[in-house]
């Protein structure tokens, strides 16, 4: 099942009650926008078996799971939502990769820096993006993802949001982060304009503003945008341009 929150409503994102309240109604388990066998060749090739890996927003999805199962080590799971985490705490007992804390992606200043080789992000940041005060919270948010991942490290952003809506937040220079972006479409659709997964494997050329080429076709509006944020060990690096 794929939800979406391309579309900004009433509803707080932001707010632990609202997610609480939703986990309690919704208990099947879900993944947001793609499952982990379209996103396998993205992780495997950005984000190593051993890394130490940071879930932001894992809510009750099954990517993590997945990935154990794809030899993966050492996921942390962490979600604003009390009520998933020890859904998903209780239903993982068993799997001694996996770890869960409740938590605000906002906030995470119980871990210290450099704790994480990978941190990925399916959707929260795009939820942020819906809730209240929607630009301090991505700032909180990617401040904290930049202090937490080690140089050389990848945060890894599955959203809905386009270059000319994400790059002003993930570009700034504080951050230190060498950035590609890939488009890959969404689940069932069958457009001829926009590429299978498998044909997704080269970043997508851009703009000395970090944004896609004005010549670019993209039939699919609701097609799924991973930006691969590489932090860099010295100097900022506001946006990689592709030849």
């Amino acid at each position: 099942m794929f939800r979406d929150v391309s579309s900004c409503n009433s509803y707080n994102y932001g707010d632990a009650l609202y997610w609480d309240a939703r986990y309690i109604q919704e208990a099947e388990c879900f993944d947001w926008y793609q499952r982990y066998s379209a996103l396998r060749p993205f992780v495997r090739k950005y984000i190593p078996t051993s890394s130490r890996i940071l879930m932001v927003g894992c809510g009750n999805a099954v990517m993590s799971e997945d990935m154990v199962k794809d030899g993966y080590e050492e996921i942390m799971n962490i979600d604003i939502s009390t009520v998933a985490i020890e859904m998903m705490g209780r239903k993982h007992a068993h799997i001694p990769q996996l770890k869960y804390m409740q938590m605000d992606v906002r906030d995470m200043s119980l871990f210290p820096d450099d704790s994480f080789g990978s941190v990925i992000d399916k959707g929260t940041l795009d939820s942020l993006m819906c809730g209240t005060d929607a630009p301090l919270s991505a700032s909180q948010m990617l401040g904290e993802v930049s202090r937490l991942l080690k140089p050389g490290g990848v945060y890894m952003l599955i959203t809905y949001g386009d270059p000319n809506v994400r790059m002003p937040h993930l570009s700034r220079p504080v951050y230190n982060w060498k950035i590609e972006l890939y488009i890959i479409p969404r689940p069932g659709f069958e457009g001829k304009a926009m590429p299978s997964i498998e044909s997704c494997s080269e970043p997508i050329p851009l703009s000395e503003k970090g944004l896609l080429p004005p010549d670019f076709v993209l039939e699919d509006p609701d097609c799924h945008y991973i930006y691969i944020c590489k932090k860099m060990d010295e100097g900022p690096t506001i946006v990689a341009l592709n030849p």
